[in-house]
Formats: structure tokens, sequence, C-alpha cells
């Protein structure tokens, strides 16, 4: 690798500091100042920026309460995003882990790591995703038997994975579905005649929502949490 995009990529320098600080002398690779940019180091190579070891730091994973009005992107110039809420550094190097819709609420996972947000989002993995939903008209019985079966999604004509349907209420009722279609939740009520008026991720995988969190608050993942994917 470039010295110059190691340096970028273990510090919060930009390119043109980097080269900067490698010009005037105060980088050293194994021991020997270099001011070279393109300077070829291996994973072995000991970098340091005045006489201080340059690590590249772990990989990131963390947990956001994502609140109404919030959108699942990186960027947006018109919304404010859930990148928008982490107050860390390189937040742009992070990844979101399986997206929610801007009016649904909950759990949010990001990473820099991307095999491990691969494994959560792929669906070769079926990874569940557990939701409260609350319709606005009474929830039939009979749903959860159709959700159990998979049901036909419009316009592709294709049939949902067997998803887990438990009612709590006349209005109010607790999915577990393992794939991610575009506005699955809704449009699976949808085909029952029913509408879904909140709709909250509790849940991916063994990963549950902080309690303690706020809507817009976030942490760092345990490391039980982590491995559990």
């Amino acid at each position: 690798m470039r010295l110059d995009k190691y340096i970028a990529s273990v510090t919060d320098l930009s390119r043109k500091q980097v080269r900067a600080v490698i010009r005037a002398q105060h980088i050293s690779v194994d021991g020997s100042i270099i001011g070279n940019p393109a300077h070829h180091i291996s994973e072995r190579s000991e970098v340091c920026l005045s006489g201080e070891m340059l690590r590249k730091p772990g990989f990131r994973y963390l947990m956001l309460h994502k609140p109404a009005g919030v959108v699942c992107a990186t960027r947006d110039s018109h919304q404010t995003t859930v990148i928008d809420l982490l107050e860390l550094e390189r937040p742009e190097n992070l990844q979101i882990a399986g997206r929610l819709d801007i009016d649904t609420t909950g759990l949010v996972l990001l990473t820099d790591d991307g095999q491990w947000n691969h494994r959560l989002t792929s669906p070769r993995y079926q990874c569940t995703k557990t939701y409260l939903v609350t319709t606005a008209d009474t929830i039939d019985p009979a749903t959860a038997d159709r959700f159990g079966r998979g049901i036909v999604l419009l316009p592709e004509n294709k049939r949902t994975r067997p998803a887990e349907l438990q009612i709590l209420d006349s209005h109010r009722a607790v999915l577990k579905i393992t794939e991610g279609r575009y506005h699955q939740v809704k449009r699976m009520f949808a085909a029952t005649g029913n509408r879904v008026v909140t709709l909250h991720r509790r849940a991916v995988g063994k990963i549950e929502l902080d309690p303690s969190l706020e809507p817009g608050d976030s942490r760092p993942l345990t490391e039980t949490e982590t491995a559990s994917v």
C-alpha cells in the first residue's frame, strides 16, 4: 500500500495534509524518515508520525435508535440522515446494515466492517428482523396463518418467505421476517386489506434495541452483540 493512502486511512488528515507531513519529514517507516508519499509499505511496517506509531483503527459496530423523519442514507442534501446523528470521527466510512423507511423508527445497525454487514443483509443468511406494527384497522386473526404460509406481493407476484406474526391486540402485532423487500411490512399488511400506521424495529437477529437509548441516540455494540452475527 502507498504510504500516503495508509496514513489517510488511519488519521483524520486529508490527502493534501498527508503529503505535506510526509514531505516535511515527519513520517518514519521502520525507523527511517520517508519523504516520498508513494513509498510502498507492507502490513508489518511500523509507521510513525512525529515519533508516535500510527495504528489502523479496528472495525466499529454501532446501534442507533432511529427517530421518524430521519433517512437511512450516508448523505442527503434535504433530509437529516442517520449519519448526521452520530458524534464520532469518520462517520462517512460507516455502512448502514439494513435500512428503514423515513417514517419507520427503531433499531439501525452501522459498521465499517463490510463482511459483517453482508452477513446481516444478504438474503442467503435469512437474518430475522423483528417489528412492532400498529395498524389502521383490526388485525384479522387469519393474518397470522397467511403470513406463516407466505403472502404474494405485487407487482413482482412473488410469495414472501414464511413470517411469524404474534397478534398483541386488535391493532398491534409483533412481526418477524427474514427478508427485506421494498416496503415489505407495509405491503404485506396492505395485501390483507389493512394499513400500517406505525412501524418500529425492535431487533435484528439477536441484537435488540437498547431500551435506554432515546430516539436519535446511539452506542457501540457489545462484544456479545457483535459476535452474534
